[in-house]
């Protein structure tokens, strides 16, 4: 069950690999006003997580308890929540998955200093489009944008045009604008 079928409100998800733009738009859509919850942030302040995988440098999360949790946080704030990470299509009503060409997405990842490994995982699931299809089997309304060579104030701009077009229950042309499966970068694997 999803949030926003218990509560009122609209919650959203933004998804995406790791290294696709994901906290840059979100830092700019909490300057444009909307609630934002960054959930990787909240699974480690409040140890929401089951086990830490050190082989993947990752912690695993309780999803059964960070979705609890997220239902206390925004149950009762009014309007769009935002949910920011790369699990959010488990949570979320409606998912906007942010996709990166694998090259730049490796660079990307490469600046964060991130291990070989933890960069190749990353860049493979980015390749195999494994964020937007977990999305696409979750959620019923998923919409996709590159972030590729783009700046964030231009990925927001696209983001808020899809939630505008959501609230207005007239969304067919921003979903055939930002239909999901429109990238194919299965090429990138090495």
């Amino acid at each position: 069950m999803f949030i926003g079928a218990i509560f009122s409100n609209m919650i959203i998800g933004l998804t995406g690999t790791p290294g696709t733009g994901k906290t840059s738009v979100s830092r700019l859509l909490q300057e444009h006003g909307y609630n934002m919850l960054y959930l990787t942030d909240l699974i480690k302040d409040e140890c929401l997580y089951s086990e830490v995988d050190e082989g993947r440098d990752t912690l695993v999360a309780d999803m059964d308890r960070v979705f609890s949790r997220v239902c206390e946080l925004v149950g009762d704030d009014e309007g769009v929540n935002i949910i920011d990470s790369h699990m959010a299509h488990h949570i979320a009503d409606v998912v906007i998955v942010l996709r990166t060409a694998p090259s730049d997405l490796r660079e990307r990842l490469n600046l964060r200093d991130y291990s070989d490994a933890k960069i190749e995982e990353n860049v493979e699931a980015e390749c195999l489009d494994v964020i937007l299809v977990e999305s696409v089997e979750w959620c019923q309304k998923v919409y996709e944008i590159d972030t590729t060579g783009r700046m964030a104030e231009d990925v927001v701009s696209d983001v808020e045009e899809i939630i505008s077009g959501v609230l207005s229950g007239n969304d067919a042309e921003v979903y055939q604008k930002y239909m999901p499966g429109s990238f194919d970068w299965s090429g990138g694997i090495l």
